[in-house]
């Protein structure tokens, strides 16, 4: 082997991978499940080594180098396992040539604290293995990109010469299988070079939802098994095959491996739900905004959640002493929402409506507030506050509000607060939600309301939430002047009776 040979096999490099990061004002989930996993960062088949370093919310990529080719090999399966479809874990299987020293088994311990930063660090790989021609000895398994050429550096051989071994490195033929992969590693493996293998799944309960394209599909039962093969817990893999345009805001989907048995549990902001994903809709992404609306509101206070799913805001208010009024179109939604406040013991404390949204404002919220309204008092604190968690359509709604309730308020302080949601491409998102909001409405929200960036949904697309209080102009129908006079309303009753007795 020649002189580059040799640096090229023993001069690895590191490769950094970037699972996660931030978006601004993005919420993040918070569910004692890992809500979202990213299987890698953005790779390339032909740049093996990207080293991604987030700062300040900004990506910097390292130029790739000799010792990133290298490292390719300690890090990648076979590679005849390029455009696998079927899973053949066998096929993972190869042999690598990595430095080890020799080392009596009594010192290993003490060896491994003193050489930390020059032993392989490689999650599911042994360090120490057994020496086959001495059974007094022990093989330490070094990190190659540490040890380029076998030669040690001075500090190492310094710390040998302390612990009187031999400092002379030899090569040692690591076998590496499927189980020693990680599953990006497989994936950037399998698909054609050069394709994207950059994909996320959310997982709920014991499902991971993935959102697979197109190049991806080929080999979307393979993925399926390698995720359940590389996250403990997870038995089912389903990928979604439709956009969620339905009714009832549930979307097609097939499984890719595993059992499929999709009714499942999940725990968020410590609330145990249970649901049939297939036929609800739950998003494990949106935990953050969940419990940061329940967290506006105060024991005693009402909320309406006129679509509330399966009542990831409903229980938890409802938890928190408030009086709650929880409805869905969906019929399967509603009966997991009546299951869930049972599970949860809240049952008494949630009223379940099964309505379309417009009914459930003009009929069971118009009167309770109307009820409710009329009672309240100055000095009386209780809030009302009504979540429309329906990007795709919820400000349509707004316009219900329009003289929704009749006479005067007793008090502008009791006025609702409407948290309503919707999705926006446009340039200035917030600017877009308001305007829309203003025109359902019929009046200006200048000053009167606030916007919250809830998350990224896709590329130029968010999610927000507008809150407001309703303005008293707009929720209440006054009564004209004439009507408002009960003098005036007599004499034109009199005039009447006088001009029907002229005629008769």
């Amino acid at each position: 082997m020649n002189n580059f040979s040799s640096r090229t096999l023993w001069r690895f490099g590191y490769s950094a991978r970037l699972l996660k990061t931030n978006r601004f004002r993005t919420a993040a989930s918070n569910t004692s499940f890992p809500a979202v996993w990213m299987l890698s960062a953005q790779y390339s088949g032909r740049i093996p080594g990207l080293f991604v370093v987030v700062k300040k919310n900004r990506f910097f990529t390292m130029p790739e180098t000799v010792e990133d080719k290298a490292n390719l090999e300690l890090y990648s399966p076979h590679p005849e396992v390029r455009g696998m479809t079927l899973l053949n874990r066998e096929a993972f299987k190869r042999t690598v040539a990595v430095p080890v020293l020799k080392v009596k088994k009594e010192i290993v311990n003490t060896l491994l604290k003193s050489l930390k930063h020059t032993v392989l660090q490689r999650p599911g790989l042994k360090r120490v293995v057994e020496d086959p021609e001495d059974e007094d000895s022990r093989l330490v398994i070094l990190d190659p990109h540490k040890i380029p050429e076998f030669s040690l550096g001075e500090s190492e051989q310094e710390v040998l010469k302390q612990l009187n071994v031999h400092p002379e490195v030899s090569k040692y033929n690591l076998e590496l299988t499927y189980e020693n992969f990680k599953l990006e590693e497989i994936l950037r493996a399998v698909l054609p070079e050069g394709q994207e293998v950059t994909s996320g799944f959310s997982r709920v309960g014991h499902i991971a939802h993935l959102n697979l394209r197109d190049h991806q599909l080929p080999y979307r039962h393979l993925i399926g098994q390698v995720i359940i093969d590389k996250n403990p817990g997870i038995t089912c893999v389903v990928n979604k095959t439709s956009i969620i345009d339905s009714t009832y805001r549930n979307f097609q989907m097939e499984v890719l491996a595993g059992e499929s048995n999709l009714v499942t549990k999940v725990k968020e902001n410590n609330i145990a739900y249970e649901l049939d994903f297939s036929k609800v809709y739950w998003n494990p992404r949106l935990s953050t905004e969940h419990g940061r609306i329940v967290e506006l509101l105060k024991p005693g206070d009402v909320l309406f959640d006129v679509f509330a799913g399966i009542g990831p805001f409903a229980i938890p208010a409802a938890k928190k002493k408030c009086h709650v009024f929880a409805n869905d179109l969906n019929p399967e939604s509603y009966n997991w929402l009546l299951h869930n406040c049972k599970l949860n013991k809240v049952d008494n404390k949630i009223k379940a409506f099964n309505m379309d949204g417009r009914d459930f404002l003009l009929g069971p919220v118009r009167e309770e507030l109307s009820k409710e309204l009329q009672l309240l008092k100055e000095e009386q604190k209780t809030s009302f506050h009504i979540v429309m968690n329906l990007p795709a359509l919820a400000i349509e709604f707004l316009d219900v509000f329009r003289h929704l309730l009749a006479g005067e308020p007793c008090s502008t302080a009791g006025l609702p607060t409407v948290h309503c949601y919707g999705f926006s491409k446009h340039d200035d998102p917030a600017k877009d939600i308001q305007e829309r909001a203003e025109a359902s409405l019929g009046t200006s929200l200048d000053g009167r309301c606030s916007t919250y960036l809830v998350r990224n949904v896709a590329p130029n697309k968010e999610m927000l939430c507008i809150s407001f209080q309703i303005p008293a102009d707009v929720l209440y129908k006054r009564p004209c002047p004439d009507e408002a006079n009960p003098a005036s309303k007599r004499l034109r009753t009199s005039k009447d009776f006088s001009e029907e007795k002229l005629l008769s």
